[in-house]
């Protein structure tokens, strides 16, 4: 069972958060904390959605595909300092959005494209007590820059442009865990703060200059609850509930936002989002194991902006672990279906998906 234990978190995550939330691109999970001994993992994803919508009458106007494929990459190390002191370091993706699209499609925003960026290294401590609990904290360091240039004459923007700075600001991880390794039972109770960023701006095609200001943006506080048991010889149920106040996080540049102009964010949403995962986990033999994952995220109805016109998601994975004496190697395959939506110019989003595809090397010192 602790076999399975130690390939559990890896058979969850291998696969990219694809699809979340807001522009979530990362769980933040706190999984790596509980493998044994010294422990260092690599993680590449790939997300290919097929996110397009029609507008007009009897939806003549058709934007094509606009959400871009886009990759993500992770590092984990982890080690104990003590019998009861663990340490790890992540670096990871936490946000992200890759918007284009289509041009000479006739759509009202045909040509339009949106990049958001981001960068975070982690670093955890666990101490764990002798009643099997154990109390987590950390600090983030998480770097945010963003690029927007909005086509659409027909909404008085025939070429607006945005350019952040790159900035980097500070949060922190505090958590609570309990385990029962008898049975490869685990829960870990995780709060991660919000981070404030305060970004430079640089707005074009609203005036004859390039205009400079400045603006704030959140990216939003959030609530993890991981969990995994062992429900009988070799088999392991785990899953995740994740939290995240996206009502919070908006994108308002001072030009574009202000009166006179647009006078609403560029990006922002009108409620928190609740993720639920849930899988089973198999040992075949002592070189491979198995899972399947579910996941959903529920709509709320509301209209959304025209740059994420997606509204919830359901989905379904599958994963697989090699694992040769130290070695460990993850690959999984997820689908996405993603949820339908209406967008601000009325257009409406439906029958998109997207499949991902992950893999994940770990090595144990």
């Amino acid at each position: 069972m602790k076999r399975i234990l130690t390939s559990a978190a890896a058979l969850a995550a291998a696969v990219t958060t694809a699809n979340a939330g807001g522009v979530e691109r990362s769980v933040q999970s706190v999984a790596i904390l509980f493998e044994q001994g010294r422990y260092a993992e690599l993680s590449f994803g790939t997300f290919s959605p097929d996110v397009s919508g029609s507008v007009g009458p009897g939806g003549a106007l058709r934007s094509g595909d606009m959400s871009s494929t886009y990759n993500t990459a992770s590092f984990g190390y982890k080690m104990a300092i003590n019998d009861n002191l663990d340490f790890a370091l992540i670096l990871d993706q936490p946000i992200g959005a890759d918007v284009s699209y289509p041009r000479s499609s006739g759509y009202p925003l045909q040509g339009t494209t949106a990049d958001l960026s981001s960068s975070a290294i982690t670093g955890l401590m666990r101490y764990r007590f002798e009643n099997n609990v154990s109390v987590i904290g950390g600090l983030r360091a998480q770097s945010v820059k963003g690029t927007v240039n909005i086509i659409a004459p027909g909404l008085g923007l025939a070429n607006y442009g945005l350019e952040t700075s790159r900035e980097m600001d500070f949060g922190y991880v505090v958590g609570i865990a309990w385990e029962k390794p008898e049975i490869a039972a685990r829960i870990a109770l995780t709060y991660n703060s919000a981070i404030t960023h305060d970004l430079d701006s640089t707005e074009t095609g609203l005036a004859l200059i390039p205009l400079n200001g400045s603006f704030e943006t959140e990216v939003p506080q959030s609530v993890n609850l991981e969990f995994q048991t062992g429900i009988a010889e070799d088999t392991l149920l785990f899953g995740s509930i994740r939290w995240v106040e996206w009502s919070a996080f908006d994108i308002s540049p001072p030009i574009y936002s202000g009166p006179g102009v647009v006078g609403e964010p560029l990006v922002s949403y009108a409620s928190n989002r609740v993720t639920y995962n849930l899988g089973i986990g198999r040992r075949f033999n002592e070189n491979w194991s198995g899972a399947i994952t579910v996941g959903y995220e529920d709509a709320d109805g509301e209209v959304t902006g025209n740059l994420g016109p997606t509204d919830g998601f359901a989905s379904v994975g599958l994963a697989a672990t090699y694992t040769l004496d130290k070695l460990k190697i993850t690959g999984g395959i997820r689908y996405v279906d993603i949820g339908d939506a209406t967008t601000s110019i009325g257009a409406n989003f439906e029958g998109n998906s997207g499949v991902g595809v992950g893999i994940r090397v770990g090595y144990t010192f």
